[in-house]
C-alpha cells in the first residue's frame, strides 16, 4: 500500500487504522490533522499538525480519511475540500451520507463511506464500504487496503444499506459485550463467584469467537454440536429459542430493527 494519507482525527479509531497501516507498509508517509495533540504511541515518522492551516503546503495526500465524530464534521470538512481534484476521501463517520459530502466537497469528489466496527482496535474488525459514482477501481482498491489494515472488507452498492449495517456490526460488539456481562451474572444468580462467573462467560465467547473465525462450519452446524438431545445445552436453548418476543431471534430482531430506523434518522 505505496500511499501518502491525511486522517483527519486520530481518536480510538483512527489510532488502530493508523498502526494497521504502518504495519501493512513501514514507508506509507502519514499527516495527522489532531487538534488535541499527538496521541502516545504513534511512530516517529507521523507528523502531527493541530489544524488544517498547518499541513504542509508541499503535502499531496492520495486518500484523506476523515475519522472526525459526526457532530464536527460541518466546522471540519470544508478546509479539505481544496484536494478534492487529487485525493480519495474515506469517511468513517456514522449518519454523514455521500450526499452530505458532495455539497461540502464538490460534485466531483471522490468519496468512499466506510462503516467499520471496534475490533478494528485489535484487528480483527470488519467494515462495510459503499463508494460514489466518481470513484473507479483505482479509488475502491486503495479504500480497500486501507481497511483491510483493520480486518475484513465488504462493499455494498446501496448507500441505504449501511444503516441496517451499522445496527448488526457497527453496534454489535454492544451486544456481545452485553451478553458477556448477563451471562456472567447469570452465573452469579446460579451461585457462582462473581469473578468466576465473568471469567468463565470471557472466556466462552473469546473461546467460541475463535472457533467461529477457524471453522468451516456454520454458525448453525457449530450450535448443534454442543447440543445434545434432551441435554442441558437443549434445555437452555428451548428458554432462549423460544417463539415471540421472549426468545432471543426476536429480541434481536426487534434490537436491529431499533438501531436500523436510528441510523436512519441520525443520516436526516
Amino acid at each position: 500500500m505505496s500511499a501518502t494519507l491525511l486522517l483527519v482525527g486520530c481518536g480510538k479509531m483512527g489510532s488502530a487504522m493508523l498502526a494497521g497501516w504502518k504495519q501493512a507498509d513501514p514507508a506509507t508517509r502519514l499527516v495527522v490533522v489532531e487538534p488535541f495533540g499527538a496521541p502516545k504511541g504513534l511512530p516517529a515518522d507521523v507528523q502531527v499538525v493541530a489544524s488544517a492551516d498547518e499541513i504542509p503546503a508541499d503535502f499531496q495526500p492520495d486518500a484523506i480519511i476523515l475519522a472526525v465524530k459526526p457532530q464536527m464534521m460541518d466546522e471540519a470538512l470544508p478546509a479539505y475540500a481544496r484536494f478534492a481534484d487529487r485525493a480519495l476521501y474515506l469517511s468513517i463517520a456514522a449518519g454523514k451520507t455521500l450526499a452530505y459530502f458532495e455539497k461540502h466537497l464538490g460534485a466531483s469528489a471522490r468519496i468512499v463511506r466506510a462503516m467499520p466496527n471496534t475490533p478494528a482496535a485489535v484487528g480483527r474488525g470488519i467494515s462495510a464500504l459503499v463508494a460514489n459514482g466518481r470513484v473507479d477501481q483505482a479509488g475502491r482498491t486503495l479504500a480497500q487496503q486501507l481497511l483491510s489494515a483493520v480486518g475484513e472488507v465488504a462493499w455494498v452498492e446501496e448507500e441505504g444499506l449501511l444503516d441496517a449495517v451499522t445496527a448488526v456490526s457497527g453496534s454489535g460488539p454492544a451486544y456481545v459485550f452485553l451478553l458477556v456481562e448477563t451471562l456472567a451474572r447469570a452465573g452469579e444468580q446460579a451461585g457462582l463467584p462473581a469473578d468466576l462467573a465473568m471469567r468463565l462467560a470471557r472466556a466462552t465467547v473469546m473461546g467460541s469467537g475463535e472457533l467461529l473465525r477457524q471453522s468451516h462450519e456454520s454458525a448453525e452446524q457449530l450450535r448443534r454440536n454442543v447440543t445434545s438431545p434432551k441435554g442441558t445445552t437443549q434445555a437452555a436453548l428451548d428458554v432462549l429459542m423460544a417463539e415471540g418476543p421472549a426468545g432471543m431471534a426476536d429480541l434481536l430482531r426487534r434490537a436491529v430493527a431499533a438501531g436500523t430506523n436510528r441510523s436512519r434518522e441520525l443520516a436526516g
